[in-house]
């Protein structure tokens, strides 16, 4: 919540249990914002467990806004580099992979859904998403569409477009160069990349596997594909 607070994501009100809150920095962030005018809320112990929906809550929790961006809204000198998920399913994927962007410097996220495939992302906002984040989700853009606009604006936009394939016959690794703008294009948990979402990428490359798996986890995959694009724009 103190990054939420930190990027001024547009909180909207904060409540807490006074009962169950022990932080310091807890408490002094609530005096914080209070002074800044945001409404902190305290509660009986029993009503924020409710609102928390977790086992041992931490005493506080922040309502924050929901930025809603478009494609068309997104400047290309703003968003050098990132990633774009097809139909992620795992709103923790999403969280993780947003912590990972932080990481390395990269810009945003983009989430596309493929009505024409059936395909449909998750919330990115939905709890599990926001706590694997670790606050990079109030830091970075977030920008939902379809894949049929993406593949669009990427190309009117002159973005590079890597994909990833466990079928690809590429190595990640013998790519020595990569150029902005650029995009990292990721199929879904269950599926990957469709044949025509494969034909929009400059490249589709492959994480070799040398033990008995086949492949790696959504987020573990873009963690180890953005070290790799960040090493070598």
């Amino acid at each position: 919540m103190g990054e939420a607070c930190a990027a001024h994501a547009g909180v909207e009100y904060i409540v807490y249990a006074p009962g169950v809150l022990t932080s310091d920095f807890a408490l002094q962030l609530i005096r914080q914002q209070s002074g800044l005018g945001i409404p902190c809320l305290p509660v009986e112990d029993v009503v924020f467990g409710g609102l928390a929906g977790k086992e041992n809550p931490q005493g506080i929790l922040a309502v924050v806004r929901q930025p809603h961006l478009q494609l068309e809204n997104l400047p290309v000198d703003g968003f050098a580099w990132g990633v774009a998920l097809v139909a992620p399913q795992d709103p923790g994927n999403i969280g993780s992979i947003l912590r990972a962007i932080d990481a390395v410097g990269a810009s945003g996220l983009l989430l596309l859904d493929d009505p024409a495939n059936d395909q449909f992302s998750a919330d990115p906002y939905h709890p599990n998403s926001v706590r694997a984040s670790m606050g990079a989700i109030f830091w970075h853009p977030i920008v939902s569409s379809v894949f049929s606009h993406f593949a669009s604006w990427s190309k009117a936009n002159g973005y590079h477009v890597y994909g990833t394939s466990a079928h690809a016959s590429r190595d990640y690794r013998q790519v020595e160069r990569y150029e902005t703008p650029l995009v990292l294009l990721l199929g879904s948990e269950r599926n990957g990349l469709t044949s025509t979402q494969s034909a929009i990428c400059e490249a589709v490359l492959s994480i070799p596997m040398q033990g008995r798996v086949t492949s790696l986890n959504l987020a573990v995959a873009a963690g180890v594909m953005l070290y790799s694009i960040s090493n070598k724009l």
